[in-house]
């Protein structure tokens, strides 16, 4: 009789376990969307908002570690590195960010600033605007965003300069770039241009066996 209380039981709190289980909820996860390609005089209107803290010295989307502080912007889905014309269409006010982060995913916000970019346009008060964003050359003296995949490193030039040589039969853009670590490193990077595009050849030079992963280069 003990035994078959015990069994009994023991299905009961199964069965309580597994109703439990089946009541909890998934957290939503963010769109995904495709990456669009840009080029200068696009341009694009709606709702701009802003982040600060608690994101600041959180690593961005692109990499870096996001600082409130500079003039980058979040974006879904321009390239990073896309440098952006933002004007505020209620007071007259612009700023020039870079985008390094993926979002704004609320509604029908298009983009959302830095702390420091939302300042510039006196938005920090109401939260939110209305703007046009307007795609531009990067302005003088600021970063340039480029990429490419590094498929070897090798401490002896020579190999290195072989490996090139090999690559550069299927691959144009092939260069070896010498590292300041040490011992001295002598990379072998192939092309050169958004991270999408260089995730996308990352992808295509693992189908033909090269263990390559994305690096960023800025001449």
């Amino acid at each position: 009789m003990l035994r078959a209380t015990v069994v009994i039981v023991f299905a009961l709190l199964m069965a309580s376990s597994c109703a439990r289980t089946k009541t909890v909820k998934q957290v939503p996860q963010a769109p995904q969307r495709s990456v669009k390609t840009v080029k200068p005089g696009d341009t694009e209107r709606g709702i701009a908002s802003w982040y600060g803290e608690p994101y600041h010295g959180r690593h961005a989307a692109n990499g870096e570690v996001y600082d409130m502080n500079s003039k980058t912007a979040a974006h879904r889905t321009m390239p990073f590195g896309t440098w952006l014309r933002v004007d505020n269409e209620t007071n007259g006010k612009q700023v020039n960010v870079r985008v390094t982060d993926r979002g704004p995913f609320v509604g029908d916000r298009i983009i959302d600033l830095s702390h420091k970019a939302a300042q510039e346009i006196a938005m920090i008060g109401p939260g939110t605007a209305r703007v046009k964003l307007t795609v531009i050359e990067p302005p003088r003296g600021e970063v340039v965003e480029r990429y490419g995949v590094q498929v070897a490193a090798w401490e002896d030039k020579t190999r290195a300069e072989t490996q090139k040589l090999a690559v550069q039969k299927n691959y144009k853009n092939v260069r070896v770039v010498e590292s300041n670590e040490t011992p001295r490193m002598y990379r072998v990077i192939v092309g050169e241009g958004t991270r999408e595009q260089a995730q996308d050849l990352s992808q295509q030079l693992r189908k033909e066996g090269y263990r390559g992963f994305v690096t960023r280069h800025v001449p």
